[in-house]
């Protein structure tokens, strides 16, 4: 497969990226030509930056404060490799360099002696001082001190699991002599158009924060688009994590020598040897190739797969095996091409199966950096946010939390939003009413973001306003590598009515955690509060990999109409007071069901779905799993309860009905228009 790079990006695109960042404001984008406004146009925010676009190179801000006479300018292709001199004693006030995405060493001196330091960069000024990018002429002891000291300080419980520290580490194309080790609300990514293109020796992720090798609560960290030469390449993580088009010469491990783990996301991935689950308890590998794939525990879920897959029959053992995937496109991602950057964005593929790549990339489009506008957390807030956005701006978020006074509103067709390092909005205390608002156009392409509620949000997506009503069926809504959260992070009460809305038709969702806290800080029944994960009301939705846990009523409530799920995971909530606080149907049920599809759906698809109680109370009981009508178009594959703790709380898996197969697990089969039945 041949990308679309080589017609759609240029040598002329640096000079032309340079002159439009050197505007004082920038008029709206392309996409806005049609629109139809009147009057000014948007404006594109700007900031006041010690490195400036010039021409073809920069012009940086030399420093007046460090005591320097004079200065010595070297210049690299890369922050951590060799610098070369290029003037010396310079004595004016900004300096220009010829080249715009170089790295330039600048020592001040003072008598003859150096007495600063520091490497001045425009990607520096772009992307932020937590975007590490690493060049293959890099010094590699220096690359493997950077993971080190990164991994070192995300690593931990109580320094990791909930700290306001987000990291992406970035690796042009090429080869590395480097260890990756990933801890919390990390990204790490190769930048080039195959993962091919980049080598890295190895990659790891312990579970190093709780006893035992438990990696329960390995949250809050994504990998992709490179290449390990490794024997194994091991990948210890739960919910909120993503693993995507990776190249593992080698096999895959998804624990920590058999300690617990729980789930995980694996996408546009080769693995060219054995994917051991072990202790996983649930997965979704979708549109993956790997030699095969052993074992299996409540819930391992295949779409689109190409491999060897476990023998046997449902439920021994628990998995689920569709075919194809019927429409998906994969997640945007950051590229370091012809000496520039840029986003790619791959193309939708309908009825896949394997990888969407080869050593060329992937089909799809490339868009250059100079489409977007990069933000950044010391510097951006939901003003400057939809400033650029109603400029005609993509939005490219550096790592960073972005605190949010008002809801960020996505109102232009085909608009990108992607984060890297976790990226995290954050509603504030101002804010009664949501994140991010999604209007009812087509394409609009949203990724790899942390939503974290605050004391008052109503919402933290809405994805199309209650009148949606448009078709979008030739341009879908993409949203990939989305988590939620509710309370956890600090003492603060968090409230939250329902985390996602989507109203919208044509909305591909790929990979939710949609989750109220279960433990840290400020979490109990009436501390953390929320009402519903997810509600989606949109006809024609398709989610793969659907993972909600601990709402107050229902996790999960879809009423639009042929919608499909891929893969749900879901807890009940551990907290529930009593019995009596917990009775849904006016109070005549027993607890709320995790699953719900509306009485009038006559069309839905769901395959393979576990869900799991905890209930810390032990008299308090929900009477079912899933509740779904009778009606002749609801399709339900391969679903199961399993009692993590406590007593016996389900009386049900779908409808009140369920096969026991063990102290801990009942499972049904199909449920095909109102009847239970055998596969």
């Amino acid at each position: 497969m041949k990308s679309k790079v080589k017609k759609l990006f240029g040598c002329a695109v640096a000079a032309a990226f340079a002159v439009a960042l050197c505007a004082p404001l920038l008029a709206c984008g392309d996409r806005d030509k049609d629109k139809g406004n009147e009057g000014a146009a948007p404006q594109v925010p700007v900031h006041d930056t010690d490195v400036t676009p010039k021409g073809d190179g920069v012009e940086i801000k030399l420093p007046k404060d460090d005591g320097a006479e004079y200065y010595d300018i070297y210049i690299g292709d890369s922050a951590y490799g060799d610098f070369t001199l290029v003037e010396t004693d310079y004595e004016g006030d900004a300096w220009q360099g010829d080249e715009l995405w170089a790295y330039y060493r600048i020592d001040g001196k003072s008598g003859g002696n150096v007495i600063s330091s520091a490497v001045y960069s425009y990607a520096y000024e772009l992307f932020g001082e937590n975007t590490l990018i690493f060049s293959p002429d890099d010094d590699p002891d220096v690359v493997q001190d950077k993971i080190d000291e990164v991994y070192e300080l995300q690593r931990g419980s109580t320094n990791g699991q909930f700290t306001d520290r987000r990291y992406a580490l970035l690796f042009k194309p090429g080869s590395y002599e480097a260890h990756a080790y990933e801890g919390y609300y990390t990204s790490i990514a190769g930048l080039g158009m195959s993962p091919a293109d980049t080598t890295l020796s190895g990659f790891t992720v312990y579970a190093d924060i709780a006893s035992a090798n438990n990696a329960t609560c390995n949250f809050w960290r994504t990998v992709e688009n490179f290449k390990v030469n490794a024997g194994n390449v091991q990948w210890a993580v739960s919910q909120g994590t993503s693993m995507r088009r990776m190249y593992i010469n080698g096999n895959l491990t998804l624990h920590h020598s058999g300690g617990w783990s729980s789930g995980g996301f694996l996408a546009d991935s080769y693995i060219n040897g054995t994917v051991g689950s072990g202790s996983q308890q649930q997965y979704l590998s979708r549109n993956d190739e790997w030699g095969s794939w052993n074992g299996s525990n409540f819930n391992m879920v295949y779409v689109g797969v190409e491999g060897a897959i476990p023998s046997g029959a449902w439920p021994q053992p628990r998995i689920t095996d569709v075919e194809k995937t019927p429409l998906v496109r994969e997640k945007p991602f950051l590229v370091w091409e012809d000496g520039g950057f840029g986003v790619f964005v791959p193309d939708l593929r309908e009825n896949s199966s394997g990888i969407s790549w080869d050593e060329d990339g992937s089909e799809g489009e490339f868009i250059p950096i100079e489409d977007f506008y990069v933000a950044r957390a010391d510097r951006d807030d939901s003003e400057t946010l939809n400033a650029a956005l109603a400029a005609g701006k993509h939005l490219l978020l550096s790592p960073g939390i972005y605190m949010i006074d008002e809801p960020i509103e996505v109102t232009l067709e085909d608009t990108i939003i992607m984060g890297l390092g976790l990226a995290t909005l954050r509603i504030s205390d101002e804010n009664q009413d949501t994140l991010m608002r999604v209007s009812d156009v087509d394409g609009v392409n949203i990724s790899s973001i942390l939503f974290d509620a605050g004391k008052h949000s109503q919402t933290l997506l809405e994805v199309g306003g209650e009148d949606a009503s448009q078709s979008h069926e030739s341009d879908p809504i993409c949203l990939a590598d989305l988590f939620f959260r509710v309370g956890g992070r600090s003492d603060e009460p968090t409230y939250c009515h329902t985390s996602v809305v989507i109203n919208s038709d044509d909305v591909i969702g790929d990979n939710f955690w949609v989750w109220r806290a279960d433990h840290s800080y400020g979490v109990g029944w009436d501390t953390n509060v929320s009402v519903n994960g997810i509600v989606v009301n949109g006809d024609d939705v398709k989610i793969y990999g659907l993972l909600v846990e601990h709402y107050h009523e229902y996790q999960t409530i879809w009423n639009g109409e042929y919608g499909e799920m891929y893969f749900y995971q879901s807890e009940l909530p551990y907290d529930p007071p009593s019995q009596q606080a917990y009775m849904s149907h006016d109070g005549t049920v027993n607890g709320w069901a995790s699953y719900k599809v509306g009485e009038h759906v006559q069309n839905h698809k769901a395959y393979g779905l576990g869900i799991y109680s905890n209930m810390h109370n032990r008299e308090v009981k929900a009477e079912n799993a899933m509740e779904v009508p009778a009606n002749s178009g609801i399709y339900v594959e391969h679903a199961m309860t399993f009692l993590l703790n406590g007593a016996d709380c389900f009386g049900g898996v779908l409808n009140g009905h369920g096969e026991r197969i063990s102290n801990t697990i009942s499972v049904i089969d199909l449920f095909v228009g109102g009847e239970f039945m055998d596969g």
